[in-house]
């Protein structure tokens, strides 16, 4: 009889956890980096709990001279109201035409070549690098003050963004449509027509939309140097002390960007739920050349019906055209003005070139430095107090719709709030200097990364989620190992984002005494020392273009 002898189990070691490579370590260093540059700016830049205890009895003395408000009488109020959007509008109408060929020279599956595609790419990170601010100085200078500035240095400025967004929604088709024209014989504008679908149309209008929002809030900004509309009207409201009219001013301008947002959010929402219709269709000499002739089975119709849906973009079109002749009414732009001062462009470039220090260049560095550390202490402020109201306003980790629903309200109400309201009321209350600068950046930073993070804890995995729950995984578990974890490194890319945005809008509230390099140039301009604005320009494209590249990076490295 045999017996069966049972062999001793093997031990099977783990496998050793694959060690993590040199660039994801270099990338932490990078962020604890900035963590500790943002802690050093927040205590250099005397940001604590005594300096805002210090300020209460300036803020309750400020609240009690701006009430009770004084808004302008309803038909001034609707005049500047119809000139600040018409200033707003005509200046995304001009960044998003500029933006297609820009977009379609810096796609890949639509360039020129190679060579246009750099130059493409290299005018929309230049175009974003370079404030509204220092745009709207050149053009006043080259076609006085007015709305034609502000509308020229808005709509450049805003191709930064726009082009960027085009190219890339351009490059994520399918190419195969195109490629099909090309091997056909297809002109190069046939063939963008087939790369450029119409399913991709409402997106290209959504960016519109979202960048005249922005224009909205900049263009309250470009006000104080000269623009017109509602910024203007503070402008000389506050310049006076008169904090009631002021205050009502910028009590409007809360409601308008909020409203405005609503409904370009509503509008985003309903183009992008719609953006999977096609349509057929030719146009009116389909029928001309049929005339007469008995329709058959087999012919091919080209002629698109008049439905709905053609109907909305036709009166669409007809809508912008309108909107277009009635705002160019309502800003009164001088033709004749606007050609003189192209014609005087090498004249006035003369001005700014060649670029200057002014009276001292370690000055100009030591408010670039205060600069960034607005920046970073405005960050790292506004993304401590953003993570928990994004998180709270998540559906999918909040289960009480009242919850999450109240802190999307909040959010909503915190971004309608511009900077520069901000930054005056800070000013006032804490007074001149980069205290007031920051803290107004750290409130604007929570509406839009608070956002940005609730937006990217929704869009996560909810089949990993479940797999945890189904394991008998706690909420809090669930939370910490999947649903953060999968949305953190969008929250590293969204507050690299910030970072780089609060750079420039620290440098535009300095017109209101906010601090940093923007008091600096706004003085420069006022005494026409333009030479020096050129210098400022230099050193704020530098250090934009520096923590641009480092955000591209580090996005790449922790995807």
């Amino acid at each position: 009889m045999s017996t069966l002898i049972e062999a001793p189990s093997e031990v099977r070691e783990a496998p050793a956890r694959p060690r993590p490579a040199g660039s994801r370590i270099a990338a932490t260093i990078v962020m604890i980096a900035l963590v500790i540059c943002g802690v050093w700016s927040v205590g250099a830049l005397g940001i604590d709990i005594g300096t805002i205890v210090d300020s209460v009895d300036n803020a309750a003395d400020f609240f009690a001279r701006m009430f009770p408000l004084d808004f302008p009488p309803l038909a001034e109020t609707l005049s500047l109201v119809f000139e600040t959007l018409a200033i707003v509008f005509l200046a995304t109408l001009l960044s998003a035409a500029l933006s297609i060929p820009v977009a379609l020279a810096a796609a890949r599956a639509t360039r020129w070549g190679v060579t246009s595609q750099w130059i493409a790419r290299g005018l929309t990170v230049l175009a974003r690098a370079v404030p509204d601010l220092v745009l709207a100085i050149i053009f006043l200078r080259m076609f006085g003050l007015g709305a034609t500035a502000g509308i020229i240095a808005m709509g450049i400025h805003s191709v930064g963004m726009i082009a960027k967004l085009y190219a890339d929604a351009i490059e994520e088709l399918d190419d195969g449509p195109r490629e099909s024209v090309e091997s056909l014989g297809g002109s190069r504008a046939q063939q963008i027509m087939a790369a450029i679908p119409q399913t991709l149309m409402p997106q290209l209008i959504a960016t519109a939309l979202h960048r005249f929002d922005i224009n909205l809030r900049t263009s309250v900004l470009l006000g104080y140097v000269g623009v017109g509309g509602i910024g203007l009207a503070i402008a000389d409201s506050l310049r006076t002390l008169d904090y009631q009219r002021g205050m009502a001013l910028a009590v409007l301008v809360l409601l308008l960007c909020i409203g405005i947002e609503l409904l370009s959010g509503a509008i985003r929402a309903a183009l992008m739920k719609s953006a999977g219709q096609r349509i057929t269709g030719g146009t009116w000499v389909d029928r001309l050349l049929n005339h007469g002739r008995e329709p058959g089975v087999n012919d091919l119709h080209l002629t698109p019906p008049w439905s709905s849906a053609r109907l909305k973009r036709f009166l669409s079109v007809v809508l912008i055209a309108v909107f277009t002749v009635t705002a160019l009414w309502r800003v009164d732009v001088s033709w004749s003005a606007l050609m003189q001062g192209l014609l005087d462009l090498p004249k006035t470039l003369a001005l700014f070139f060649p670029p200057s220090s002014g009276e001292s260049m370690s000055n100009l560095f030591e408010q670039l430095l205060v600069t960034v550390q607005i920046s970073l202490a405005a960050t790292l402020i506004g993304a401590v107090l953003a993570l928990p109201i994004g998180i709270l306003a998540a559906r999918n980790v909040v289960a009480n719709a009242y919850v999450h629903q109240t802190f999307r309200v909040v959010i909503v109400i915190v971004r309608g709030i511009p900077e520069l309201i901000l930054a005056i009321i800070f000013v006032v209350i804490s007074g001149l200097g980069e205290v007031a600068g920051t803290l107004a950046l750290s409130i604007g930073a929570i509406g839009l990364l608070s956002k940005l993070i609730a937006d990217s804890l929704e869009e996560t995995d909810t089949q990993v989620q479940e797999a945890m729950r189904a394991t008998g995984a706690s909420d809090a578990q669930v939370f910490f190992s999947a649903t953060l974890r999968q949305a953190a490194p969008a929250f590293v890319a969204h507050t690299m984002y910030l970072l780089d945005n609060n750079i420039r809008s620290a440098t535009l509230l300095g017109v209101v005494g906010a601090g940093g390099i923007g008091f600096l140039l706004l003085n420069a301009s006022r005494v026409n020392q333009f030479d020096v604005v050129t210098m400022v320009l230099i050193l704020m494209v530098a250090v934009v273009l520096a923590v641009e590249a480092l955000s591209m990076w580090l996005r790449r490295v922790i995807r």
